[in-house]
Parts: C-alpha cells; structure tokens; sequence
C-alpha cells in the first residue's frame, strides 16, 4: 500500500510541476483569462472602474472590432481555483483523501450559504417582512415597493410566529415546540401536493391514455399514429394488469402481466439510461472545461485563435 501511495503521490507531483511549468514559462495562454482592451476616452484601458462604464460603452459601440487582450489577474486565479476544485473532487475516483473531504465540504458550504442568501433576499424579505413591516422594507431594502404589493397585512403574522416557533429546536430547551410548526409545514405540503398531482400528473395520464386505436389524419388512415395509440393504450392496460392482484397471474392475465413487465422495464431502462446521460453531460462539460478554458489542449470555438 505505501508503494502504491508513493508512485500516485509521484505522478501528482509530477504533474502539478508539469502545469506550473508550461503555465508560468510558456506564452500559449494556457492557464490564464484574458479580457478584450477597449479604450476608454482617455486613452486608458478600462480597468473595471465604474467611473469610466459610460466611457467603455460608448468605445465599446464605436469599435466594436477591437481584438488587443489583456491579462486579467483576478480571474486568472478564479480559473486555477476552480481548475484545483474540479481535480480534488475528481481525486475520489482514486480514493477517499484529505484533499476531496475539504473540497467537499467548502462545496457544500458555499451551496448551503448561496441558497440561503438567495432564500432570503427573494423568499423572507419580499413574501413575509414585506408584508409585515412593508414602510421599513420599502427604506430599506426594496426601495421600488409600491401599490398593493406595500400594503401591510396582519395575516402574515401567522408563518412568522410559527417560522419563529420553528428555529427554536436549535434552542437548549424547549424543541417541542418545533413539533408544531413542523406538523403544519408536512400536512400543508402533503395536502397540496397531492391535489396538484391529481390534477397535473394522475388525471392527465388518464386523459392522455384515453386514445382512438384507428387515428384519421385530414380524411386518410394514419397508420403510424394509429400504432401509437395501440402501443400506448396496450402498455397502459398491462401495466396495470401486473399490478392487479385480486386475480392469479395466470393463463391470460398472466401473459398480460407479462407484457406489462417488458413495458416496466423498458421505460425503467429509458428513465436510467437519460439519467445516465445527464451526469455524463456533466462530467463532459467539466472535462471541456479543464482541456479547454485552463490546459488549452483543444480549443472547440476557436476562442484562443483570435
């Protein structure tokens, strides 16, 4: 094991020294973020100065062509940052180590604190003190609060009493009360999801399954979606057949089960197989993103040529 963890501790370094090499002694680009130059009326580069944005629009219009680049020193480090986090998450596929566990958790850290803040900008400040305090949202946070949506209602006193009732588990003592507004949130939520899946998800399957075996497309026989409606209205029928268990899955309704099991597993197969694809896109894209934006090993857009 401690020869094995020697030659990968070797090839890591190795390459690390081989990327810091090329990245500082060589002039391809590679490992570096560059920023069209557009000068500004002064004839000074924009150098994300607020003071000079009109400036560097108005050039930016007049010239459009321009095509001199500069090293952008802060996103040259965001590349290598985001280059060194793609590679430790990677680093698993070799084994558990210190490095993964740290980037994982900054990872999920940063996640957690973005949707938080995220969550309460558009979902605490606007939904509930809004409508509580809308005069001090309005000063302070929501200056364009205005016409029904700054009127104050009482109402929602109530989700902010049983929000507050909420945080107190994290309380020494008393996280019954908790209980509470935790009861409310899973009966309200279970009480609207459900209606919301009968109308968009169990009612429009039945009504999407009531279909014409025989399909007339502008006075003439469709064939082809006439078998689609068979396959569909078919499929359906023996599904619900392997799970119609008053009767024995036998002789007839057997053999139905039977094609109904090939219809589960095909679309089993289709639902993993697109799922498959999704992370598969995923770890393409991030792939890309090494070759491309950060080593330049290949260049698919033909953005490091111009």
């Amino acid at each position: 094991m401690k020869r094995e963890t020697m030659i990968w501790a070797a090839i890591m370094l190795l390459g690390a020294g081989t990327l810091i090499w090329r990245a500082a002694f060589t002039t391809n680009g590679m490992g570096r973020e560059y920023v069209r130059a557009v000068p500004v009326g002064n004839g000074q580069w924009n150098r994300y100065d607020p003071a000079t944005y009109d400036d560097y629009i108005r050039s930016e219009s007049a010239n459009p062509n321009q095509r001199e680049y500069l090293l952008s020193i802060p996103r040259t480090i965001c590349l290598w940052i985001a280059a060194f986090f793609t590679i430790a998450i990677f680093s698993f596929l070799y084994r558990d180590n210190p490095i993964y566990k740290i980037v994982e958790a900054i990872y999920v850290g940063l996640s957690a604190g973005y949707w938080m803040v995220i969550a309460f900008w558009d979902v605490l400040i606007p939904n509930l003190l809004g409508k509580v305090w809308p005069t001090m949202i309005q000063k302070w946070a929501m200056p364009g609060l205005s016409g029904p949506d700054a009127k104050r209602d009482f109402w929602y006193l109530i989700p902010l009493v049983l929000g507050i009732m909420l945080l107190w588990r994290m309380a020494p003592r008393g996280d019954w009360i908790a209980r509470w507004p935790l009861a409310f949130i899973i009966g309200t939520t279970a009480g609207l999801q459900l209606v919301a899946y009968l109308h968009g998800d169990f009612l429009e399957q039945i009504r999407s399954s009531i279909l014409p075996l025989v399909v007339n497309n502008l006075g003439a026989f469709d064939f082809w979606a006439s078998v689609e409606n068979l396959i569909v209205v078919v499929g359906v029928l023996s599904c619900l057949t392997y799970f119609f268990f008053s009767f024995e899955h036998t002789g007839f309704v057997g053999k139905t089960a039977n094609v109904g099991i090939w219809f589960l597993m095909i679309t089993f197969g289709a639902s993993f197989g697109y799922t498959v694809m999704g992370r598969i896109a995923l770890l393409a894209i991030r792939i890309e993103f090494l070759l491309d934006d950060w080593l330049w090993l290949i260049d698919p857009l033909h953005r490091h040529t111009r």
